[in-house]
């Protein structure tokens, strides 16, 4: 048996300075000063008998060993982390902290109606939100940045369970009077691909978009610039375009304050499933099973 094994303190500011690239900034988000840091990671290396990181006036850049080691971290804090979940979930539910990823095409539609009921329920739950794209999201929720994530499927997140809340069905907005007496829905043929405006990449309602309509030259010719469905939203209603956008976000204002129109699509698969996602076998599973019921409770239909 090795004579030493780092320590999770050691590991965290190692992990720490890879995420932030800076060994000040790495040293604000642990809570400890710039030295304290630096000198865990290098009593690290000391007795590992390892350069890690390699250290320059401008720039911090891990060794590919001291990368492997990163990686293999992450899996340790994380499983450390879990023991301590064992505890808590055997405690009771809901009653201590938890992370959560919502992505931007859910949180600032949802969330305002679910958390003041949900505080109301649970007053001992103290949620911390995180508002992230969908590929952010699952790599913080695989690092353990996270505990579990708001997520509209299908998306690959690797290896997760979920529970699912409710379908949101997708909408094709566009300026009023475009086209002239719009039918009560819109069939993908009637979308013009060159004025189709979509979210940029690393939003999954873009691939949900395009998959429902089933037209691949939408993907060879949509302009893919829309950074929020809010600016989306705007550039539509100055007749720049046509978009997609979730009726989630219609039914709770999105198109409040402008003359933008918007019908059903009338297509199959045309809805995207939003889901309570979390990692497989992880030992708070009851708790995100209760949690994923209580928002199925208090969402409004």
């Amino acid at each position: 048996m090795s004579t030493y094994l780092p320590t999770l303190k050691q590991l965290q500011y190692l992990v720490a300075l890879e995420e932030q690239g800076h060994f000040g900034k790495a040293a604000d988000a642990c809570y400890v000063t710039q030295s304290t840091l630096s000198a865990g990671i290098r009593e690290l290396e000391s007795l590992l008998g390892l350069v890690l990181v390699e250290r320059t006036r401008r720039v911090v850049r891990f060794t590919p060993l001291g990368k492997k080691m990163v990686a293999k971290a992450h899996r340790i804090l994380r499983e450390a982390e879990e023991l301590a979940d064992m505890a808590r979930a055997a405690g009771k539910p809901l009653a201590d902290e938890l992370r959560m990823s919502v992505i931007p095409t859910i949180a600032p539609f949802l969330l305002p109606r679910l958390l003041p009921a949900l505080r109301k329920k649970y007053p001992d739950l103290k949620l911390y939100l995180r508002e992230e794209t969908s590929a952010a999201a699952c790599e913080a929720l695989h690092r353990g940045q996270v505990d579990c994530v708001l997520l509209a499927l299908p998306y690959g997140c690797g290896d997760t369970e979920h529970a699912k809340l409710f379908d949101d069905r997708l909408f094709v907005a566009f300026p009023k009077g475009e086209p002239d007496n719009p039918p009560s829905t819109i069939v993908p043929e009637m979308i013009d691909e060159s004025r189709l405006l979509l979210l940029v990449d690393g939003h999954c309602l873009k691939d949900h978009a395009l998959a429902a309509c089933n037209r691949p030259e939408l993907r060879a010719s949509a302009t893919m610039l829309g950074t929020s469905l809010h600016t989306l939203i705007q550039m539509v209603d100055n007749g720049l375009g046509q978009t997609l956008v979730p009726e989630i976000a219609v039914k709770n204002g999105l198109l409040n304050g402008t003359e933008v129109e918007a019908r059903p699509l009338d297509a199959p698969h045309a809805s995207r499933e939003i889901a309570l996602v979390w990692r497989t076998n992880s030992p708070r599973q009851p708790e995100f099973e209760l949690l994923a019921e209580t928002m199925r409770e208090l969402v409004p239909a």
